[in-house]
């Protein structure tokens, strides 16, 4: 799959997550620590399967509960216009 954030879209991690700031309009996300997980490995080129797989083996969630996640969060940020098309 192979998610990139637009230019113009910086991240910074927390000890609750990661939040993405849009730093066109001033608009930020808080990213909890599974929805920071999923984006960075699906940032590093994993698919939406394999960051799946590694949210189940990383917390509490079974792999297709994972992938809605995973699907729900890309939606998300297409929505939102962070990610490139």
């Amino acid at each position: 799959m192979g998610l990139r954030l637009r230019p113009g879209v910086s991240t910074t991690d927390t000890a609750y997550g990661t939040v993405l700031l849009d730093e066109r309009s001033g608009d930020y996300w808080q990213l909890n620590p599974t929805a920071a997980l999923a984006l960075r490995l699906l940032a590093d080129g994993r698919t939406a399967e394999q960051a799946a797989a590694a949210m189940a083996e990383e917390f509490d969630v079974d792999e297709p509960r994972a992938l809605r996640d995973v699907t729900a969060l890309v939606g998300q940020l297409r929505a939102a216009g962070l990610v490139r098309p």
